[in-house]
């Protein structure tokens, strides 16, 4: 299937509403988003459904995680003029694609994904035997199709999620994507190019048909994407005439794969507030400061006098995030010779967290004073996000037979 050429720069990614972040979050998933704010169009919000889906008992909660939530992802550098911001369920579009959506997904789909048992196994003492909970991969395809964004940054473990809504998509524009009298609407399409175009749009074609020549598709793909005179139908016609799948109303996306965060917990597990490993951005100075100099290291290292290995403490992959390779080098000699002690190693870690805490809180103690600044971002956020919602159900109604009056 062909891709919607207007969803190739754009990138879709949302966040369960969990309160206030912590540097896990900042390196995990932010300083990745500050990036793609700045290359791609990019679509972030609250997935405040999705909190529903494991956690409808506690939704009392949910109002406060989704301010706190936002004022950090503002505080960290999350630009509303490049980036639109919003809430899932401020846009209803994502529900009835979701809805329209279940009507031709298979169940056992569902069933397989990794997630589905696994979440199960993790969330035993909550009832997850829901609709709601089998459904939400479904919801997540939903929130990316919805946006026909060409691009979704996730984790290993989330390549699963991104896979079935590329099988949704097919699945889908196949039902859907012939339109009667496809063909002719495409021949008529290419004359609308010009003469000299369209018969270079069939040449290409028929060599990527009849040899499989890949670059004739793409130069074929690039002549139709600078025709200034032909409608968007139109476009999409020629992309689906061109490789034989019909018009592609939902693209499938790709799958944006994110470096693994490299930022542990105070522990040295993964950072997560279950674990109580955190350092939250907002965490004052002092805090900050206690935090690490509490930290647990090398058991070996029960005297100052005591020599260490850095690779068995948790300080050392505070080192590999934060320090220098000077600095690394230092810690490497003296922790290994005892020649510097635990609170001594600790210091430049200390500092640098400090430093990148420091304009973040600074700015989060502004965004708590002024919610309706807050407020106003995300109701930017949710007309432009409904905006290119609609233009998409709009499409889907008229396939599917829903556009009748």
């Amino acid at each position: 299937m062909s891709s919607l050429g207007t969803s190739q720069n754009r990138v879709l990614s949302g966040m369960r509403p969990t309160g206030k972040l912590h540097l896990g979050h900042y390196h995990g998933v932010l300083k990745n988003w500050l990036k793609l704010q700045q290359e791609h169009e990019c679509f972030f919000f609250v997935a405040d459904w999705h909190a529903l889906t494991t956690h409808y008992d506690e939704r009392e909660m949910i109002a406060d995680h989704v301010w706190e939530m936002l004022i950090d992802w503002l505080a960290c550098g999350i630009n509303p003029s490049l980036a639109r911001v919003f809430i899932q369920s401020r846009v209803p579009e994502h529900a009835e694609l979701h809805l329209l959506l279940s009507m031709i997904t298979p169940l056992g789909w569902l069933e397989r994904v990794p997630t589905y048992k696994d979440q199960q196994d993790k969330l035993r003492e909550k009832d997850l035997a829901t609709y709601g909970f089998l459904g939400y991969p479904l919801l997540q395809s939903a929130d990316i199709l919805i946006y026909r964004a060409g691009g979704v940054p996730v984790g290993e473990d989330q390549v699963a999620h991104v896979e079935i809504t590329r099988e949704v998509a097919r699945r889908f524009n196949h039902m859907f994507g012939r339109e009667p009298g496809f063909e002719d609407k495409a021949m008529e399409a290419s004359k609308r190019m010009g003469k000299k175009n369209n018969k270079l749009y069939q040449q290409l074609r028929r060599k990527y048909q009849e040899q499989g020549d890949q670059e004739a598709l793409e130069v074929a793909r690039a002549l139709v994407q600078g025709q200034q005179n032909i409608t968007l139908a139109d476009r999409e016609r020629l992309y689906g005439y061109l490789d034989g799948s019909g018009v592609v109303i939902l693209p499938e996306p790709q799958a944006m794969l994110t470096p693994a965060s490299k930022m542990p917990g105070l522990d040295g597990q993964k950072m997560s507030k279950s674990y109580g490993n955190t350092i939250a951005l907002r965490d004052e100075p002092d805090e900050v400061d206690r935090k690490i100099r509490t930290m647990p290291t090398d058991p070996a290292r029960v005297r100052r006098s005591d020599p260490g290995e850095p690779e068995k403490c948790p300080v050392w992959s505070f080192h590999e995030v934060y320090s220098d390779d000077a600095t690394k080098d230092w810690v490497q000699q003296g922790c290994r010779s005892a020649g510097i002690g635990c609170l001594e190693c600790k210091k430049p870690v200390i500092d640098a967290v400090q430093a990148e805490l420091a304009p973040i809180r600074e700015r989060a103690r502004k965004l708590e004073q002024d919610h309706d600044a807050v407020r106003a971002v995300v109701d930017k956020g949710v007309e432009a996000a409904r905006d290119a919602a609609r233009d998409t159900m709009e499409e889907v109604r008229r396939v599917m037979g829903l556009d009748y009056r």
